[in-house]
Order: structure tokens, then sequence, then C-alpha cells
């Protein structure tokens, strides 16, 4: 890298955790118009996941990843093991932790889910010291989490979020729609359809009945067939519950639809 550098080569780094979808070279595609080297990382990060199981049966498609890179022209994969990212095993390992971020909403449906990824991120950054990285903004409160991280460890980094990616009827691409059956993908657009409605009603509401608005919203979820975690709307720069401060909100979603858990969010202005 140090090389790279002193060639005056600018550095983008964008994290994945492989099993790439167009939402991932959306971010490459990004990174084109930005840098002259494009890294990707491709790692299945352990200390992330809730469970051992859902670690395992994570879809790892490298070959095929490698392909996609190559045909978008990435300049380097970096696909590190296990045993070099956390070399004293995952259980013994420093954590990072974002007190006010990593805690609240998706990180206390996951707990430690948000300290696994900060976690990585540093560790990333650490190792390939871009001056450059590239996420995008369907996991909004992980992005946030990054940025904080930037700021509070004084990285010299900047941070581009990519808008969400989503298919024809409004699904957000992601690994795990793999994992959901014809059924499913027919009803899995309703999550951000009903996203859509509720900022609608809440814009037009001017903060008033919010609690009802999200109520209804949730019940028409659950008549969908959803099984709905997390399905609230927040202060976008604070995750937050509004106040009369509040001038950009986010419906923060998770929900799941069979044993797949489905994420989404939408931002929109409030008076």
């Amino acid at each position: 890298m140090n090389t790279l550098k002193k060639q005056n080569k600018t550095i983008g780094l964008i994290p994945t955790m492989g099993n790439l979808h167009y939402g991932h070279i959306s971010l490459v595609l990004s990174a084109q118009k930005y840098v002259d080297i494009i890294i990707v990382s491709i790692f299945v990060n352990p200390i992330q996941f809730d469970n051992e199981h859902d670690f395992k049966k994570y879809p790892q498609t490298f070959e095929k990843d490698c392909e996609i890179l190559k045909k978008y022209n990435v300049d380097i994969i970096f696909f590190p093991t296990i045993h070099e990212m956390y070399p004293f095993g995952i259980k013994n390992e420093i954590l990072i932790e974002i007190s006010n971020l990593s805690n609240i909403i998706e990180g206390q449906s996951r707990p430690g889910h948000f300290q696994g990824v900060a976690t990585i991120i540093c560790k990333l950054f650490n190792l390939v010291q871009p001056q450059y990285a590239f996420f995008g903004e369907k996991d909004y409160q992980q992005l946030l989490i990054i940025k904080t991280i930037v700021i509070e460890l004084n990285y010299m980094i900047k941070i581009i979020s990519i808008p969400t990616i989503r298919s024809r009827n409004g699904l957000a691409l992601s690994s795990r729609n793999n994992h959901l059956n014809s059924s499913e993908i027919k009803k899995a657009p309703y999550l951000y359809k009903i996203i859509q409605n509720t900022a609608e009603k809440i814009i037009k509401s001017k903060k008033n009945n919010i609690s009802e608005i999200i109520k209804i919203s949730k019940l028409k979820l659950l008549e969908k067939g959803f099984f709905i975690d997390i399905f609230n709307v927040y202060d976008a720069e604070k995750l937050q519950f509004l106040s009369k401060k509040s001038k950009e909100a986010i419906i923060i979603a998770s929900a799941w639809l069979g044993k797949t858990r489905l994420i989404d969010n939408k931002k929109f202005f409030i008076r």
C-alpha cells in the first residue's frame, strides 16, 4: 500500500462478505469515479453473527465473485483467512464499540453484532489504509457507526455512501434474498412498499399520531406474513425518536419472512 501511495495513487476500499450482487457492483462503479486503485475485501466475519449456524450457512461464492470483480476491473481482491484477521482467536479479540449507536435498534435485537462490524472495519482500515471507503445505505445504522469510527478514531478516510439498489419490484438487493423461496420472493417487496406508505403518512401528519401510523403499518406487515423485529421512525442524524427539532427522519425496519431476516429503510424530510 505504501508503494501505491508513494506513486500518488488514491486507494478505495469496498468491504464485503462476498456472494456479490449488483448492490456491490454499484459500489465498484462509484469507486471508479473517486480512486485510482479499487480494493474489494471478501471476508465472512464470524464475530458479527448472532450464532454459529448463521455464520456457517452464509453463502460463499468466491470464484464467482472473482469473475464478477474482474469484469468490472477491480484491481485487488483481499481474501484473508479467519486466523489472519483474528490471530489470537475470535474469543480473545479486542473489540471496538460505539456505545451510543451499537446497542440501540438493530444492536438491541442483535447483541454484539455492531461490535463485530466495528472491529473488522477498523482492522480493514488499518491493513488497507485507504483514502476512501464505500458502503451501501441499506445498512443505515451500520453506516452511521462507520462514519462515527472515522471521526472518533481519527482515520483520514472519506466515507462514500451509495443509495440502496433495488430490483424492479422494490426489494432491496441482499445476499440473504437467496434464502427466500418462490412464494416469499413475491411477498418480500411489500416490506418496502409499506415503509414508503408509512413515510408518506408521517409527512402528511406533520409529526402527529405517529404511533398510530406505525401500529397500522405493523398490522399490514403481519397480514402479509412478516414477523416484525423492528419497525419504527427515528431522527436520521442521531437515531433517536423524533423530536420537535427533527428535520430528517428515517424508518428502519427488519422483519422475518419465513427463515430469512430482511432489513430496509427510508429517509425523508419532515416539518
